[in-house]
């Protein structure tokens, strides 16, 4: 009873209490083949020493990122993180025992978000952002919420070349939320519809800037477009390092800018924990979800930082708040926020530079193996393929050579027959040319 303290009485009453015949009924939604059928092929019990060997085991048949020429981009991406970064997060100034509620014990939490606040405004163009969200597609769901609410209206309508777990993440909310949701069909070349899409009924129309496939647009038609009726723009920017070279989705008209911040400060870790971005108009701002803090005076006349804005089910009247996000990646952005400022405006721009200069060079040497066909035009530091074999055959083919080479688009995008040959390549500042050159003399050889 020590791990398992409820009785067989203790969850009848339970299930009772909320209306469920059996735990069975709670999983209901759950699709069946996605259930498992039995338990875990693995020891019922073993010793500390017997878990850590075989967990070792297992942990060994992946392959590390930095071990081999590594070109995994579509959302995450591999960029090299200042040691002075791990040292700095850990320093007592930063530490807090919860959340910053309590603004004269917690100023150095509450100074290091509003920081963070000032870059990521600085960054996208805005005139306001948030302390965080939890990762950049848990941001755009709750753009798209936002913009309903702003609007009055409950139509959106999203980009085919928003990143499909992007879109899977506003069409969960957008269902249980009773709202239309108008997906475009990707294009990997790049040209879209989405102007001809919106109508008076359309609170918003969001576009990823790059796209899943790397594509660099103009927005600022389609600004002009979704103003016209009276909707909003959302920007979704996957990659934050791009905005060292692009056009800030502010200077294009975006009214509201989210992102992923993983790229600075934060390693791949498997996926996560990242942090989401989250920036708008300072008009919007009392229907921004999560925190935001401010800059103020003590009755001294000392500087100092509160939370300003927290407009969550916890704080305020159920019905008024904007979201029931109940935390921001606080460790993830304070590593964003010292790495941004480690590397300043020059760094920050230098670093985009080179990301460029890089996945040119890898453009161009992939372009000229045989049968590889480059889709994109103008791009920031990754893009896309065609090979004349799946793009699933031929990365686990690069695989077996030693080469992490991308990712094939036909996993994001199962069933669509569009994307069977297409893999998503992308090339940061941490590539060297002998990665580059690896890669087009392994490719040769896959596609030969």
């Amino acid at each position: 009873m020590r791990y398992l303290p409820l009785t067989t009485d203790d969850r009848a009453q339970m299930l009772a209490a909320i209306g469920a015949k059996s735990v069975d009924e709670l999983f209901k939604d759950v699709p069946e083949a996605a259930r498992l059928d039995g338990l875990i092929d693995l020891p019922r019990r073993q010793g500390e020493m017997e878990v850590e060997r075989q967990l070792a085991a297992m942990a060994g048949k992946n392959i590390p990122a930095g071990q081999v020429p590594f070109f995994v981009g579509a959302g995450a991406y591999k960029h090299h993180i200042p040691a002075t970064v791990d040292h700095l997060i850990q320093r007592s100034e930063f530490l807090t025992s919860y959340t910053p509620y309590q603004p004269e014990i917690t100023q150095g939490t509450l100074q290091y978000l509003f920081e963070f606040q000032t870059q990521v405004s600085m960054l996208t163009g805005m005139e306001v952002a948030n302390a965080s969200m939890y990762d950049g597609s848990t941001a755009c769901g709750e753009a798209v919420l936002m913009a309903h609410r702003v609007t009055k209206r409950k139509k959106a309508v999203l980009s085919g070349n928003l990143h499909p777990h992007y879109q899977d993440v506003v069409a969960n909310l957008s269902d249980f939320g009773s709202y239309k949701l108008v997906t475009e069909p990707p294009c990997p070349k790049g040209t879209e519809g989405l102007a001809g899409e919106i109508d008076e009924e359309t609170s918003c129309v969001v576009v990823q800037n790059p796209d899943i496939f790397g594509h660099v647009r103009d927005l600022s038609a389609l600004a002009e477009a979704a103003h016209a009726k009276g909707a909003l723009m959302i920007v979704v920017v996957p990659e934050i390092v791009s905005l060292g070279l692009i056009t800030p989705p502010g200077e294009m008209g975006a009214d509201i800018v989210v992102g992923e911040g993983q790229s600075l400060g934060n390693g791949l870790n498997f996926g996560g924990p990242y942090v989401g971005l989250f920036a708008a108009k300072q008009k919007f701002v009392r229907q921004m979800p999560g925190r935001l803090c401010g800059e103020t005076v003590d009755a001294e006349g000392k500087r100092g930082f509160v939370l300003t804005l927290s407009t969550r089910e916890q704080h305020i009247r159920r019905e008024k708040a904007t979201s029931n996000i109940c935390t921001n990646s606080g460790l993830c952005c304070l590593a964003f926020t010292i790495h941004l400022s480690l590397l300043g405006e020059e760094g920050y721009t230098r670093l985009a530079r080179i990301n460029h200069a890089n996945a040119v060079k890898l453009a161009d040497a992939l372009g000229a193996v045989p049968g590889v066909n480059v889709l994109n035009e103008a791009f920031f530091n990754e893009f896309t393929i065609e090979t004349p074999k799946p793009g699933a055959e031929v990365i686990d083919a690069l695989v077996e050579k030693g080469v992490l080479g991308g990712v094939p688009l036909s996993r994001l995008m199962p069933g669509n027959d569009e994307m069977k040959n297409l893999i998503a390549v992308a090339s940061t500042e941490v590539n060297s040319d002998q990665d580059r050159a690896a890669y087009a003399r392994a490719l040769k050889e896959v596609l030969a």
